[in-house]
């Protein structure tokens, strides 16, 4: 019995040993992964990009140099001071004044909505772009009002002690900003229209006598840096387009009339 029992064992064993060879033959080898990281080929890796060209430089550098000079100017700072600038602005105007820079401090957004519903198509999605302009105002207006409350400087009509930085200039360049980055691809003038109505605003500021040329310089870098900040945290950060519910749109829309204006419609669609 034990040998019969061996026997079957041992021919069992022969006839499924061909079997097994021949899958061992057929089935592929395990990787190698152990030289995984070699580069057989000698192909060359792609080499980092030096520090002074990466987008965080690029963006902060033109906001640095207009804060660097509005601090050095800043209490009569500089070759050519608050107090000289001052001086020259009022010879040449020397009764004007306007109340036009509280309403075109707002004026690149209305050039942005007036460009969009003529057709053209901007760099992001309207949901995108809103949320770059919240994060953006959020940055721009805590920044402004911390450093006005930590500098107390007067303005030169004596009104306050809020000055530096111009508030009103960084709104409006924060805006043209905004436009710039979302119509660059297009046209260069939509940004070129757009940082002109910026510049009036800053202008207009120290004509009617509420600014110095320190506080509209640094308010304009500020605008500046909180586009560029929300635009890179927009994009580092989520990297995807957040998604409307199925159905909804947002549109921007003109109501007619003497109580008309711009403004944001929405249309949600069941379905």
């Amino acid at each position: 019995m034990k040998v019969t029992l061996y026997g079957w064992v041992l021919a069992m064993t022969m006839a499924v040993a061909p079997l097994t060879q021949g899958y061992a033959q057929d089935t592929p080898a395990p990787a190698d992964t152990t030289h995984k990281f070699e580069n057989p080929a000698g192909v060359p890796a792609p080499q980092k990009q030096p520090w002074y060209k990466s987008k965080v430089v690029k963006a902060t550098i033109v906001p640095a140099v207009l804060i660097g000079y509005g601090a050095y100017t800043f209490n009569g700072g500089g070759f050519y001071t608050n107090q000289e600038a001052n001086r020259d602005i009022h010879k040449l105007f020397p009764t004007f004044r306007t109340r036009a820079d509280d309403i075109l401090l707002i004026a690149p957004y209305l050039e942005l909505g007036a460009v969009a519903l003529a057709g053209v198509e901007t760099r992001n999605d309207r949901i995108n772009i809103g949320l770059v302009v919240l994060k953006s105002e959020i940055f721009m207006l805590s920044t402004v009002f911390a450093i006005k409350n930590l500098t107390r400087e007067p303005r030169p009509d004596g009104s306050d002690n809020l000055s530096f930085p111009s508030g009103h200039t960084a709104q409006a360049f924060l805006a043209a900003s905004i436009v710039h980055n979302e119509f660059r691809d297009k046209s260069q003038w939509y940004g070129v229209g757009a940082y002109t109505i910026a510049t009036s605003v800053a202008a207009l500021r120290m004509i009617n006598n509420k600014h110095w040329q320190s506080d509209v310089v640094a308010g304009a870098g500020i605008g500046i840096l909180s586009a560029h900040v929300g635009y890179l945290t927009h994009r580092n950060r989520w990297g995807r387009k957040p998604r409307l519910p199925e159905g909804m749109t947002f549109t921007p829309t003109w109501v007619p009339g003497p109580g008309g204006g711009m403004g944001m419609g929405m249309v949600w669609q069941l379905r």
